[in-house]
């Protein structure tokens, strides 16, 4: 088995691709919504993994407040655990090799796919020490 620590598994905003940035290895685009302004021939993807983004209730909760990035976190990972179906779908495509969680949102340091990140690679690296 690979292992797969955060350096494998990378992150990249959905706009940024549309302007030329070439993303690493597999392009899983974690969002529940598609993202705005951009056409599905501008993001190629290998997968559009919904499921595994934070549910409505907690997206809108949340409403990308700095505030509530803590509690947004620890709420978000409850409900990764809560959905193993979804997070293995991730870890599948992650365990092939690099992977580049794909995201919309403008605030780069307060987005999902940060805790999205560091849950798969969390996960893969109890995996590997197995």
């Amino acid at each position: 088995m690979m292992s797969a620590s955060v350096c494998d598994i990378h992150l990249c905003r959905a706009h940024d691709i549309k302007a030329g940035v070439r993303p690493t290895g597999a392009r899983l685009l974690v969002d529940r919504l598609w993202p705005r302004g951009i056409s599905k021939t501008d993001l190629p993807l290998d997968a559009w993994l919904k499921d595994v983004a934070p549910s409505p209730a907690l997206r809108i909760w949340y409403g990308h407040d700095p505030a509530k990035w803590a509690e947004f976190g620890t709420r978000y990972r409850a409900e990764l655990r809560d959905n193993p179906g979804a997070v293995e779908s991730a870890l599948a495509w992650c365990r092939r090799g690099p992977a580049s969680l794909i995201y919309a949102a403008k605030d780069r340091l307060h987005t999902h796919a940060l805790v999205l990140r560091d849950h798969l690679a969390e996960t893969l690296a109890k995996e590997y020490a197995q």
